[in-house]
This record gives structure tokens, sequence and C-alpha cells, in this order.
């Protein structure tokens, strides 16, 4: 097995990679494929980070921030308030995000399943043969009208087949597509399949049911919140020619924007009002161009305020003036004074004035780094300037 990494958004040459794994590879959108003058393969990530593996290719696209912040915010996006740094656990020797998520997965449900699978009540709609539960008669005579049996009912039913063991078993389902996995991690999930034999898995792509806490499942918690992050990533399991490609992906552009969407709303709750994301809306007046702001702060079901999250450094010697320009062209649209771009890294924060229209456009810059107060703390100064601009 040929095994190569790759830094997310950057570019290495490699030894020939043969054609049909390069366009597998290309195929999976985590990176690009191209080749230089000496016939070496250039590979260049995008914002996935992630495990590939195409024939005998296996391919490591690595974050830049370190694992453990970067699980923060995951696990953060998801659930705020319910997530633990101690959720992260058995990490000593994991040097790669997707392995670090699986080991952690491992021993999270592993713990939740010390003491036995959780059981609970779940409501069940069928036709049988005798009475069970309650008759459903409008169904009853919609569907067996002149006929006594079988008979619609609705009961509950004390099973292991319920929503918090479903999210557990489809993640386990899918971390064990990742190739690559330590043996004693992989052996684990295999078992969890076992363990959860009698329970039905998610349908593929439907969004994993709510699971309040309750005394009852207070000790599914931290497998749960891990589990929700498996599920937020995106499985690869698909043939490109002759050469299939399987692995594992997180796109850290849309982790990093769901993470400040979940921690701006908080921020911005004292202020009243409702931040929206993925914003529609138009940049013409013939309604034909469209645009879609990251986050937009509705004031009395109006917009007040626009944000973009950009999971990129920003320099001082070299601002992205792309980004600029379609921030004023945000503001345009919605016929706001000001706009915010929020930016991973880099260098010191500014605000510039456009000339004639006196639009002001400034930068944010996070220091994802620091400790986690720290991040939240700069949010919680982004929100107040916000709010401040317009109350």
């Amino acid at each position: 097995m040929r095994r190569l990494t790759l830094p997310e958004h950057q570019a290495r040459a490699f030894s020939p990679i043969a054609r049909p794994i390069a366009d597998a590879l290309a195929t999976t959108g985590a990176v690009k494929v191209s080749a230089d003058l000496e016939g070496r393969t250039i590979l260049k990530a995008s914002s996935y980070v992630g495990v590939l593996r195409c024939g005998e290719v296996e391919l490591r696209v690595t974050p830049k921030i370190g694992i453990h912040r970067l699980l923060w915010l995951l696990g953060h996006a998801h659930d705020p308030s319910g997530w633990r740094d101690d959720d992260i656990v058995g990490l000593a020797t994991v040097d790669d995000l997707v392995t670090a998520v699986a080991v952690s997965f491992h021993t999270a449900t592993r713990r939740a399943l010390t003491h036995g699978v959780l059981q609970g009540y779940r409501t069940v709609e069928e036709a049988l043969p005798l009475l069970r539960g309650r008759l459903r008669e409008a169904d009853q005579l919609r569907h067996r009208l002149g006929l006594v049996v079988p008979l619609e009912v609705r009961y509950d039913d004390y099973t292991v087949d319920i929503p918090e063991n479903r999210i557990l078993l489809t993640a386990a389902r899918r971390m064990l597509r990742v190739p690559g996995l330590p043996l004693a991690t992989h052996a684990g999930l295999r078992q969890l399949l076992t363990t959860l034999a009698d329970v039905t898995p998610l349908v593929a792509g439907d969004k994993p049911p709510d699971t309040p806490t309750t005394r009852l499942t207070r000790h599914y918690q931290p497998a749960l919140r891990l589990a929700r992050i498996i599920l937020s990533g995106r499985s690869i399991d698909q043939p490109s020619g002759s050469t299939a490609a399987s692995g594992f992906l997180f796109d850290l552009n849309k982790a990093f924007e769901d993470w400040l969407t979940i921690t701006l709303r908080r921020a911005l709750e004292p202020y009243g009002g409702r931040l929206r994301d993925q914003y529609p809306s138009h940049l013409d007046m013939m309604r034909q161009l469209r645009i879609r702001p990251d986050l937009v702060w509705e004031r009395r079901a109006q917009p007040a305020a626009v944000l973009d999250a950009k999971y990129k450094r920003v320099k001082d010697a070299d601002r992205p003036h792309a980004d600029l320009y379609q921030m004023l062209a945000y503001c345009t649209a919605l016929g706001l004074p000001e706009g915010h771009l929020v930016y991973a890294s880099g260098d010191a924060p500014s605000s510039h004035t456009v000339v004639e229209v006196g639009t002001r456009l400034r930068t944010w810059v996070l220091d994802l780094a620091r400790p986690t107060e720290h991040i939240l703390d700069q949010v919680n100064r982004i929100a107040n300037a916000v709010a401040a601009a317009i109350v």
C-alpha cells in the first residue's frame, strides 16, 4: 500500500500515480489532479480532510489546526451546551482526524454499553390478526372495510430499536468503511454491530432524530455527540472507471460555517431578532442574479446585518479582494451599510470604507489555536459589534 499525506488547501508533487487511480481521487472532489513537466502527479487539496483509498494508494488529507481543537469545533457545532472536551479520549497515538473520531467513538460507545443496550418504548402501527394496543378505527374502515381481520392497530413496544441505538449503529457502519483504522478500533466497531443486531439503521440522507437527554439516557450522550459528528461527514464509496474509491471526509468549510452559525446565534440572543443561515436573495431588480450570504441577522423581519464565514487565513499584505467584493454585493443587495467577514485565522482585523457609497466592510480574525473560552469571547465581541451598529 502506497501511503500519501497532503495538508488541506495545499499542493504537493508525488511520483507518478496511475491514471485510473488519479481519476478516482479527483472524482471524490477532495483533490484536484494534474501533472508537472517532470511527469510527477500534482495533488491539490480542497477544504476536505480525511482518508481516501483508491487501488494501492491511501491518501490522508490533514487539517491545519490541531485534532482536539477541530473535534471541539465539530462537536460544538452540533451541541454547544452539551459538548465536553473529555468526550475526546484515547488519542495519544492518533495523528489524523478520521481515526481520532473513530477511536473516540469506539471508546465512548464501549462505556455507554457497559451496563447493556438501552431500551425504550416505540410506537408501532401495523396490521395484526389479533388486537394489540388500540384499534386505528379510521384506518380499519379505510383499508379493511368489511373485513374482520387483519386489524389496523397501534401499540407501544419496549425495544432496543430506538433512536439512540439507531444513531450509534449507523455511525459505526459508516466508520467501518474507513480504511486503515487501528485493529482494536475496527474490531470494537464490528462487535458493536453484533451488539446492536436488532436495531434498524437510519435511512441514508435522513437527518438523525433528536435524542433529548434524560436520566436514563445521560450515559449515552458522549457516544451520541461523537456519532452526530460522524454522520455529518461524507462517506466515499463509489466506483470510478475500473478503480473504486472509498473513505471518509469532513468538509472544514461547512464545519466552520456551522460552528460560527450556532455560536453567533447564541451570542446574539440577548439582542433579539433572528440569525438565518444561507439567506436567499437577489442582486438585481429582475431577480435573476441569486445571492446566498452565509448569515443574515434579521430584526423586525428585515435584514439588519450580514456576515460571511471564511475558513481561510487572511494576511495584511494580501487582503482577499474577491471576498470584499462579494461582501459589498451582499450589502448593496440587502441595503445594509456594513458587512462582516469572519476568518478562521490570520493577521489583525481590519475595516474598509467604500468610496462614494460609504459601505463599511469589516474583517474579523479568530484564533482557533487559543483556549476555547478565548475563542467564544472573540465571537461575543463580533456579536456585540454587529448589534452596536443597529441598536
